[in-house]
């Protein structure tokens, strides 16, 4: 879909429903309704075929009250902040690089380009989830933030300051974040399964409970673990965009 998106806004996909587009300065129509018009096919389907081949699985079902404990845990707050990082990270370069690169290089038509970053960061989140299997997640996501601080210090030397600005070292850069964002949200995602199993198992155990035991748990609080901090992570396609458009309202860069 981040593929898909960018294209149909430039398509009347959906001019026999009354959703046309606004004309372009260069003579094209653009409607950004497609963006969400497109969903609608697909989430029926998925809906049709939710209700009628989906079954739950009685002896995987956990209450709100079983898996709140997990939130007492420090290992889940420590890894909502690297995923927020991560996946946030991802999710806010999605809602603002087009933003930024429309207000920092307006002679360049950055909307046919934007569906690139989005793209390659998913691509590398199975990637880098993947990678982590072979070779343990704490080692890539390591190396991983260490690309994205090179990263991030690179862009500030691509913006307009003095000069023009290079918009190819802006997007060059820019597709560079976004792969080690989408690779830090798939090694992230590894660990978190990985830790919370382990530890979930060694603290059953070490109050006496059974093999069995340790293992139902460790299901419990891993997968409510993945959804909280999953949940948090999202956080980052909100603060990202905002502090983008804080920055330029007030010194007219998005670094401030």
């Amino acid at each position: 879909m981040q593929l898909v998106a960018p294209l149909v806004i430039f398509v009347p996909v959906f001019a026999f429903l009354g959703v046309n587009g606004v004309p372009q300065a260069d003579g094209s129509v653009m409607s950004l309704a497609n963006a969400a018009w497109i969903w609608v096919p697909l989430l029926a389907i998925a809906t049709i075929a939710a209700w009628s081949g989906m079954n739950d699985i009685a002896s995987s079902r956990a209450s709100i009250a079983d898996q709140l404990p997990v939130l007492q845990r420090l290992h889940l707050w420590l890894l909502s902040l690297l995923y927020l990082a991560t996946f946030g990270s991802f999710i806010g370069f999605s809602a603002g690089f087009c933003h930024a690169g429309k207000t920092q290089f307006p002679d360049v038509n950055i909307l046919r380009l934007a569906f690139f970053g989005p793209f390659i960061g998913a691509i590398a989140r199975s990637v880098g989830g993947a990678i982590s299997d072979k070779f343990g997640g704490v080692r890539v996501t390591l190396i991983n933030f260490i690309f994205m601080a090179i990263f991030s210090a690179l862009l500030f030397l691509t913006l307009p300051g003095t000069g023009s600005g290079n918009f190819i070292a802006f997007y060059a850069v820019f597709m560079g974040l976004f792969l080690t964002a989408g690779l830090g949200s798939g090694s992230t995602f590894q660990m978190i399964a990985v830790i919370f199993r382990q530890i979930t198992i060694y603290r059953v155990k070490m109050k006496g409970g059974s093999d069995e035991q340790a293992q139902k748990e460790a299901v419990t609080e891993t997968a409510a673990a993945l959804g909280f901090i999953s949940a948090i992570g999202a956080v980052g396609g909100f603060f990202i965009p905002q502090a983008f458009g804080m920055s330029l309202n007030m010194t007219g860069s998005p670094v401030g």
